[in-house]
């Protein structure tokens, strides 16, 4: 490809790229700590009804040590308490009771402060606790559609610089939220900042990195995002009150954000965007980072042109969202894209809704969850380099499926066995993410390449919103749940198989390219490689 001549002129994968790409994945490891926050922030301790007069909290009489909750003979579970005085000897039949009509008395031992705590998220109130989570997820799936379009248009940067900035206002806002209602809207825009940011990223990496180390690069920023679920547990720990924890998690956007103006636009959007000029300034820029000034002065903006000619008399003045069905190779990865994001997601979260049973400390889960993901990426990072995209994804989903469906038939007093297979479903699930995260990448165009994967991130959502409804159906139907995060695995990985193979293969730059490629046989190239020592060569030119 002709753009991979200009990349691999200007060092290829130098010191520019290795830099740029680690400024990039530092606010990564804060997208996890963003998704997950609930987990602590509104996290449910040991609670009942807060008794009237003397007998309440205020006394002192209820509590234990380091904030424990005793029990109290007034109280019926957490949501109901007696009325009047325990029957004298001699008398029978059940007590009356009442709902709590005084609030609520929490066990602050683990959990100094949550929502939950604050604004009394428990009893018939307790829905408005998933509700807020389903609230952020749809801001994360309205940023997608939104966000991702205005990237392909106004550029990576200025989209990535907006999110960086729209994130800390809001992410430091919801810290001082005074109320449910306005906490729940300033998470509706953090929620939408953060799918912004996260595309940006994705397509800043995928569009400096040369093909041969584009897999390694994403490989990279999928381990960022593991290292931040574990992190979070650490930082959650260590700040247990939810607003400071909200603070915490936010303020570095700030600093991200002061740092951002250092990154370069995306050259290949430049240019097929009609900014050569622009363009040639950052490659320019680029060759001189890479201590390739020399060839970096070379660079015109008639050279560019002449280079990219193709691409550039295959461009519309604009394009928009009907351009991913219209023609039909695009519209065939489109819709399969659209089911494998979905199964992956709504699988991933129902699976985890699941694993939160092990009865140990939530700190602890989250260490290990995050833990898992790190075996599972590696080996799905090398299968990527050697395999290939489209057989890696499929077995992938095909063996989540396959665990989790082993799960149905396993008795559950065979809880390690049970774990096991839950674990790997898991694991399995993390590293179809990185491989449809990277495909999605890879198949799209440089024109839609944004609007594509943002949704292809849409479905995404939509699989986490959806899975909680469905683990609802449990207590009627105990069977259903598993079966159908099971099923829609298995049903993607066969539908992955009708999707292009990528490995090898440059970017493409415009639609009639894409479509072109599925009437031909692909050259034969070599195979791309992770490299594990220093290359003293000049970098490969891209085809």
């Amino acid at each position: 490809m002709p753009f991979g001549a200009v990349l691999a002129q200007v060092g290829g994968l130098g010191r520019f790229q290795v830099l740029q790409t680690a400024l990039l994945v530092v606010p990564i490891l804060l997208m996890a700590s963003h998704n997950l926050l609930q987990n602590f922030t509104a996290a449910v301790p040991p609670h009942r009804c807060r008794l009237p007069g003397p007998f309440n909290a205020t006394n002192g009489t209820p509590w234990g040590g380091n904030g424990t909750l005793e029990p109290a003979e007034a109280t019926l579970g957490s949501c109901l308490r007696y009325v009047g005085s325990k029957p004298g000897n001699g008398s029978s039949g059940p007590r009356r009771t009442e709902p709590c009509g005084d609030g609520w008395e929490y066990d602050r031992s683990t959990y100094v402060a949550t929502i939950v705590t604050e604004w009394d998220l428990v009893c018939s109130y307790r829905q408005l606790r998933q509700m807020a989570q389903s609230i952020y997820m749809a801001g994360v799936l309205v940023g997608a559609l939104v966000l991702g379009g205005l990237s392909d248009r106004f550029g990576r940067k200025a989209m990535l610089m907006w999110s960086y900035l729209q994130l800390g206002v809001m992410g430091t806002c919801t810290a001082f939220a005074p109320n449910y209602a306005t906490y729940c809207v300033l998470r509706f825009a953090g929620g939408m900042a953060l799918s912004g940011f996260g595309l940006s990223i994705a397509c800043l990496v995928v569009e400096w990195i040369p093909t041969s180390h584009r897999a390694i690069t994403v490989a990279i920023t999928g381990f960022a995002y593991t290292l931040g679920q574990i992190l979070l547990a650490g930082v959650a720990f260590a700040v247990p009150h939810w607003r400071s924890l909200q603070l915490t998690v936010s303020l570095p956007f700030f600093g991200f954000l002061l740092y951002s103006w250092w990154l370069a636009e995306s050259a290949r959007w430049l240019v097929l965007s009609g900014k050569a000029e622009a363009a040639v300034r950052v490659l320019q820029r680029v060759a001189g980072i890479n201590g390739r000034k020399e060839e970096g002065e070379k660079i015109t903006v008639e050279i560019l042109r002449s280079h990219m000619k193709e691409e550039l008399a295959g461009l519309k003045a604009s394009y928009s969202v009907s351009d991913l069905v219209r023609t039909p190779v695009i519209r065939r990865i489109f819709f399969c894209l659209c089911i494998v994001w979905f199964s992956i997601s709504f699988s991933y979260y129902g699976l985890a809704m699941d694993l939160q049973n092990f009865g140990v400390s939530i700190y602890l889960i989250q260490v290990i969850f995050g833990a898992v993901d790190f075996p599972a990426k590696v080996v799905v990072t090398i299968s990527l380099s050697y395999v290939g995209r489209r057989l890696s994804l499929a077995v992938a989903l095909f063996l989540a499926g396959l665990a989790i469906i082993a799960n149905i038939f396993v008795p559950t007093e065979l809880q390690t066995l049970r774990t096991s297979l839950a674990v790997l479903g898991k694991g399995c699930l993390s590293a179809s993410f990185n491989c449809v995260f990277l495909y999605t990448t890879e198949l799209y165009p440089t024109p839609i390449r944004q609007t594509g994967l943002g949704f292809g991130s849409t479905m995404a959502r939509v699989g986490g919103i959806v899975a909680p409804l469905v683990k609802m159906l449990d207590e009627s139907y105990p069977l259903l749940p598993p079966a159908v995060y099971g099923v829609f695995p298995v049903v993607a990985a066969v539908v992955a198989t009708f999707l292009p193979e990528t490995l090898n293969m440059p970017l493409p730059d415009t639609i009639q390219e894409v479509e072109s490629r599925a009437k031909r046989k692909p050259k034969e190239d070599p195979k791309e490689k992770i490299p594990l020592e220093p290359q003293e060569k000049a970098p490969q030119k891209e085809p």
